[in-house]
């Protein structure tokens, strides 16, 4: 079958559609991944590009035009404003993916979803959700973008459907006008959103060791384990970091991710205080922030390195939350500080938290050297935080995300 996977976004965005894309080629399947032009190096499928690149908003939405604030909520909102040229663009950017790779099936990312659907229906083509996000409201656990934070059954419920409503604006005119020129018949944005909740699945990639899967969820909802990134073609370890990884004990990594971009200055600093103070090495990830620290012989400042090779060789993880960077961490058994920024980052790093492997995150606007010292310390030296990473990653060994997938793929389909 001729699969096409679509997401949007920044690297930990991308990179767990790689490996589910690989375990559908190793399956038979021609998958096809379409995503923004930046990421084709580290794709080793078939790829087709998508129109824009969140690494010109995201500057702007954390602030480094000099217009606002760089952290929070308030920067979600510049974000979710900034956001809405590159969703009309996303729109034909699919379009031309979906006739270029003559798809029989689309796997959506978030993202694109409410694009694609629509997209996938012209087509008469079959999708689904591949979500790496808890998104569909419930009265379990806090909405994702309101951090997680418990509200009661009701109250999860009802602000759940309120940020869900509050999120339509940004979709609404890139989907009637989609619609328009896909001949499709003009409907409300509630009515295209309940029937692509229901009429094709939404797999959620993340385990349900770390999120249950809500007892109130339809049965189009489900959760069905980890995708992991497969490495980029032909990579190697560096020597240099190899050298640093023989010469001393486990060192714990830093990096922020595709957040804080422009924050790296200022956070070199209380970064190599903080690791100083707990009497730790270090690896220091620039990432789009520009982290950068000066060479020392327990301070190592590097680029982009795969995860999967990194994480299990630290001894813990002081990261932004990404979904990505949070399920490295969980699958290589690394206690984690969790510095989140915005979006579903405060969500991951809270349940890092609820599950033990993490202490309390130190959101980014509040991080210092103390804070985060301090932090260093308990993970690094508190036996039960490892104990439990190491538990739970056992956990996820014993999964397969792709499996539900590959077997969704491989069932007869209804004509959609």
């Amino acid at each position: 079958m001729r699969v096409l996977i679509v997401t949007s976004g920044s690297t930990g965005d991308v990179a767990p559609y790689t490996g589910l894309g690989a375990r559908l080629r190793d399956a038979g399947h021609e998958v096809t991944l379409a995503t923004h032009e930046p990421f084709r190096d580290g794709v080793d499928l078939p790829f087709l590009p998508l129109p824009g690149d969140l690494r010109r908003i995201l500057p702007r939405a954390h602030g480094q035009d000099g217009t606002g604030s760089g952290t929070g909520p308030r920067a979600l909102l510049r974000l979710l404003r900034l956001a809405r040229p590159l969703v009309a663009e996303l729109g034909d950017g699919i379009v031309t993916a979906v006739r270029r790779s003559r798809a029989e099936t689309v796997l959506l990312s978030t993202m694109v979803a409410p694009l694609g659907y629509q997209v996938a229906e012209a087509a008469g083509i079959p999708w689904a959700g591949v979500f790496l996000q808890p998104v569909f409201p419930t009265g379990d656990f806090g909405p994702v973008l309101a951090g997680g934070r418990p509200l009661g059954r009701a109250g999860n419920r009802l602000t759940g459907r309120f940020l869900e409503t509050a999120a339509r604006p940004l979709y609404a005119g890139p989907v009637h006008e989609l619609r328009r020129r896909l001949g499709l018949p003009r409907r409300s944005m509630a009515a295209l959103q309940r029937a692509q909740q229901h009429r094709w699945p939404t797999f959620h990639g993340f385990s349900p060791s770390v999120v249950a899967r809500p007892a109130d969820w339809p049965a189009s909802q489900e959760v069905v384990g980890y995708w992991w990134p497969e490495r980029p073609p032909g990579w190697s370890p560096p020597a240099e970091v190899e050298r640093f990884l023989a010469a001393g004990p486990p060192p714990v990594f830093v990096g922020f991710g595709s957040m804080a971009p422009g924050h790296g200055g200022r956070l070199a600093a209380p970064v190599l205080a903080a690791v100083r103070a707990a009497g730790v090495r270090a690896i220091v990830q620039a990432g789009w922030s520009g982290l950068r620290v000066e060479r020392a012989p327990d301070v190592l400042s590097v680029g982009a390195l795969p995860h999967d090779w990194l994480f299990p060789r630290v001894a813990a993880v002081v990261h932004h939350c990404g979904a990505g960077t949070t399920a490295a961490g969980l699958r290589a058994g690394v206690p984690a500080v969790g510095v989140p920024v915005l979006a579903d980052q405060p969500f991951w790093a809270r349940r890092l938290h609820e599950l033990g492997v993490a202490p309390a995150p130190v959101p980014l606007p509040r991080l210092t050297a103390d804070r985060l010292a301090g932090a260093l310390r308990s993970v690094t030296t508190e036996p039960r935080y490892a104990a439990r990473a190491a538990a739970l990653a056992a956990r996820l060994g014993a999964e397969d995300g792709a499996e539900r997938v590959l077997k969704w793929l491989e069932t007869p389909m209804p004509p959609s």
